[in-house]
């Protein structure tokens, strides 16, 4: 008896240790905020908030990766995406897949980097117009437009907006990394430029930094561009307002500060570290001699021994908040201390965020350091309305199917990006999803639908990745299903913090979930709910117009402030 005993507490032992090593590494830690990818490599980041959501769009490095074989240095040239995340929460985060803008623009589009996205309600129309202007290699500026911020976008010209040649831009070395921003009167503006220092320049005045107007259009330059006096300029343009003001941003060169004596408006301003980030301010873009030189806000994080080598950001002021995005080699430097990336791999970057102080009346940027902390949740993540699987706050062993959202022959869209509704996420055995600030409310969850097509066992497990499962779904299906299964209300109570764990998995993609509210909880509506917003089955807003499948979800906000939904059969 006592061998058997012996012998059952070795094989449970042996079990839960298996158990446990079946489970996918993290590459973001699981309480860490950056970046806000575990397994995308972007750059270059831009935002723009809309109907309460932040979307994120950056230079899509990971394609770079795939090309290369995931080996060798990032080399940039065969960029031709750009990648799409969104958050209300700012730490659990939607992947919508990529923009081919490759294939959007065609055959002049040899790359695209470093997006600047902006958007705007037209007095003519009403309807609302999505912009994102983009760096065609080192030589030119081009532009995308769609009616939502995640697409389909399509090109409003047939060649570049801007290019050598075009009036006030020359001599530019580098026509690229365009910033835009929309005024306060309505009036869109562009800086853009970049490289070593002109003949006739020096270090201090390299004499490559342009802004111009932008006609209503947006796809048009308003006269000649102007030369901006930026010290030190090197690349990354970006531009904000401020109190009526207007704030240019941008990354300095690694050239030394000797001739900074020679700046007479460099008032009590140390000369900025080499790569770093600064910023100017004026009332009037146009006239160079307005520019206000305000100093360093970001020093490069090599300073700081961290030797992540950013050397872009977007400010971007959110439900109240302002925020600096950038980017960094973190995510590729955790992969290979882990020994999941290739050592001869090198400068595959990540956007991370971290909170910004900012005086708006003053047009004042505190100076900050970055780290892997990020920023905390600014609401709880409501679980009782359909969420993409590609929402998560950190995973492991996800990967992405239709990640170029490229489909020959596809009936859905045949341009670029279409949010989501070409893509799943690929869960082999062991692979999970985080995500943080799940509020299940008092009276708690019900029940859960997974919707998968594939065969495996998903173990809903709280708080803790290694925990014992509060919920187990075994599913089966050759196509997308909802597969259900019944909750105990006391357990999926208040805020939770969630974990998707996919111990079994044949040919698994995990495409949405949701939680049922207790009937307790619903009954308790004092009054008639007011519907807020539609949705179609992969969780794309219904915006302008645009065609919905017959069976639509609908969300809205009940008498008691919490959001529902319920499904929609449409007549037509």
């Amino acid at each position: 008896m006592k061998h058997r005993l012996t012998a059952l507490v070795a094989l449970l032992t042996l079990s839960f240790h298996l158990h446990a090593q079946s489970q996918a590494a993290a590459y973001k830690g699981i309480s860490e905020g950056n970046p806000i990818s575990p397994c995308v490599f972007c750059a270059d980041p831009t935002a723009i908030d809309y109907q309460g959501r932040l979307y994120v769009y950056g230079t899509n490095d990971n394609q770079q990766y795939l090309i290369n074989k995931k080996t060798g240095s990032n080399g940039y040239g065969n960029i031709k995406s750009l990648v799409v995340f969104s958050t209300d929460d700012m730490v659990n985060w939607t992947f919508h897949g990529t923009i081919d803008v490759g294939k959007v623009c065609g055959s002049w589009c040899g790359q695209s980097w470093a997006p600047s996205a902006v958007w705007r309600t037209t007095t003519t129309t009403g309807r609302d117009e999505f912009f994102i202007y983009f760096a065609n290699g080192g030589g030119s500026v081009g532009v995308i437009k769609a009616a939502t911020p995640i697409g389909p976008f399509k090109s409003p010209l047939t060649g570049p907006l801007i290019q050598h040649g075009t009036p006030g831009v020359d001599p530019c070395n580098w026509v690229f990394d365009p910033g835009v921003v929309i005024d306060d009167n309505g009036v869109g503006w562009i800086a853009f430029g970049g490289g070593d220092p002109q003949s006739t320049g020096s270090n201090l005045w390299p004499g490559n930094s342009r802004i111009a107007k932008l006609k209503t259009s947006m796809t048009a330059l308003d006269g000649p561009a102007v030369n901006m006096p930026a010290p030190y300029l090197f690349e990354a343009s970006e531009l904000n307002m401020m109190d009526g003001r207007y704030v240019y941003t941008y990354n300095t060169s690694w050239s030394d500060r000797n001739d900074w004596s020679q700046y007479e408006k460099r008032g009590t301003n140390a000369a900025p570290s080499s790569c770093s980030m600064c910023y100017m301010v004026t009332d009037t873009p146009l006239d160079p001699d307005s520019w206000e030189y305000r100093g360093e806000y970001v020093p490069n994080e090599g300073n700081f021994g961290m030797g992540w080598g950013n050397n872009h950001t977007h400010l971007h002021k959110f439900q109240g908040s302002y925020y600096l995005f950038y980017h960094s080699t973190l995510l590729e430097q955790t992969m290979k201390s882990a020994g999941a990336m290739d050592s001869n791999a090198s400068g595959y970057r990540s956007i991370g965020v971290n909170k910004a102080v900012v005086n708006e009346t003053t047009q004042k940027i505190n100076k900050m350091t970055l780290n892997k902390t990020g920023v905390t949740a600014i609401q709880n993540l409501n679980p009782y309305v359909l969420q993409e699987a590609e929402t998560m706050a950190t995973s492991g062993g996800v990967t992405y199917e239709d990640f170029t959202n490229i489909i020959k022959n596809t009936s859905i869209n045949s341009l670029g990006n279409d949010a989501s509704r070409n893509l799943q996420v690929a869960m082999a055995e062991g692979a999970w999803t985080q995500l943080r600030k799940v509020d299940f409310g008092s009276q708690g969850a019900v029940s859960f639908m997974l919707r998968a097509k594939g065969s495996g066992t998903l173990e809903i497990r709280l708080n803790n990745r290694n925990s014992k499962a509060s919920a187990t779904l075994e599913f089966s299906s050759t196509g997308f299903a909802d597969h259900t299964v019944e909750l105990d209300p006391t357990v999926f109570q208040s805020v939770k913090t969630v974990y998707f764990v996919f111990t079994s998995a044949t040919n698994v993609q995990f495409d949405a979930w949701r939680f049922t509210e207790s009937a307790d909880a619903v009954s308790s509506l004092t009054s008639t709910p007011s519907e807020t917003a539609s949705f179609d089955l992969s969780g794309r807003p219904a915006l302008n117009g645009r065609p919905q499948q017959r069976l639509v979800i609908k969300q809205y906000t009940d008498a008691n402030g919490r959001k529902r939904n319920r499904k929609v059969v449409k007549s037509n």
